[in-house]
């Protein structure tokens, strides 16, 4: 199989990190768009375990909290006159909490702006920090039950509730409404007033906004499939975090927080590619196939050591594809708990 180099690798990683679209990365390195599109989804996959794996035990003093917006294949009023849209078709929300003293992106969630999602990365954001933290998010009323749910008493919450006034006179269309006020609202604990503020988050969003080509408004850069946008925020987020130098800081945010001793490069986001696909190398393999009786399908699962486990009860192929998606890396860690216990491990 061909596979790119680790130089060929950086290189289009440095370009997909400054904001550069795939179709212009193919120009750039002479790359097929499948090419860069499959690195992307692997790295993303990378950072994302990395991060979930050594981002934790932080001890964070101040934390904000923030969603940014985009869209995945069309936005919401377009999905149901485009042609052979996907389930996860439409509006798509990003969820980041920043460390307001180290700038270190804590945690990101991509989903919608329900409380599911909220208490989701409520949780995640909770199981990162080692200590009582200052917290600090916007008006949006799903953080009021995911903070109180997750964190109980165990916090200093605060909500800063923006006031907007009308938007500008002449082009209107894209012109953002003035904020005229704000109000500090104090929801739990005894947080500090003075640091009462999501600025360093809303300033992450525009990081965001423009590292990610996909996250740039009026443009056809959009993702379209919910897989690579995911996996374009965890690029970014490590990137972020190990790479790029902090303008204030003068060191990166991994490095102010403790996370790292020394500032990384491309090529070791590479590294830390080629060390998730040599484990991948154990990892068992899915497939779904048909119920020989009856109806539904089955999902077939096959060790590296030849043995063969059938997972039963999708009433579909789709079901059983969005199982593998979302559910298998729970099954397979269960599968493996049970086995260390049966040997007293």
């Amino acid at each position: 199989m061909n596979k790119l180099d680790p130089k060929t690798r950086a290189q289009i990683l440095t370009l997909l990190c400054e904001g550069m679209a795939i179709r212009a990365i193919t120009r750039v390195t002479g790359a097929s768009k499948n090419t860069v599109a499959k690195l992307l989804a692997d790295v993303g996959q990378a950072c994302a375990a990395y991060h979930d794996q050594h981002v934790r035990g932080l001890t964070s003093q101040r934390i904000q909290m923030d969603e940014i917006w985009s869209f995945v294949y069309a936005k919401n009023d377009n999905v149901k006159r485009a042609k052979s849209a996907p389930a996860d078709a439409g509006d798509v929300w990003t969820w980041t909490a920043i460390d307001a003293d180290s700038k270190l992106l804590v945690s990101w969630l991509v989903g919608d702006r329900t409380t599911y999602s909220a208490l989701r990365f409520v949780d995640d954001l909770k199981s990162r920090l080692a200590n009582r933290v200052q917290l600090t998010s916007d008006g949006h009323r799903p953080y009021l039950q995911a903070v109180d749910t997750v964190f109980g008493a165990d916090v200093d919450y605060a909500m800063l509730n923006k006031i907007y006034g009308a938007a500008p006179s002449g082009e209107r269309r894209y012109s953002p409404a003035v904020c005229i006020g704000a109000q500090k609202k104090r929801v739990t604990g005894n947080p500090d007033v003075r640091h009462v503020s999501t600025s360093y988050a809303e300033r992450q969003n525009l990081t965001m906004r423009m590292h990610m080509r996909r996250f740039t408004r009026l443009t056809n850069a959009f993702s379209k499939k919910i897989e690579n946008h995911t996996a374009a925020v965890a690029l970014h987020t490590m990137y972020y975090n190990f790479v790029r130098i902090h303008q204030t800081l003068k060191i990166s945010p991994a490095m102010a927080a403790g996370v790292t001793d020394r500032l990384w490069d491309v090529s070791d986001i590479v590294a830390v590619l080629e060390a998730w696909e040599a484990e991948r190398v154990t990892e068992p393999t899915f497939d779904v196939e048909a119920n020989k009786i009856g109806e539904g399908h089955f999902v077939r699962v096959t060790f590296r050591s030849g043995e063969t486990e059938a997972v039963y009860g999708f009433a579909d192929k789709a079901a059983a594809i969005k199982w593998i998606r979302c559910e298998a890396v729970v099954w397979l860690w269960q599968q493996r708990q049970e086995s260390f216990k049966k040997f007293g491990v």
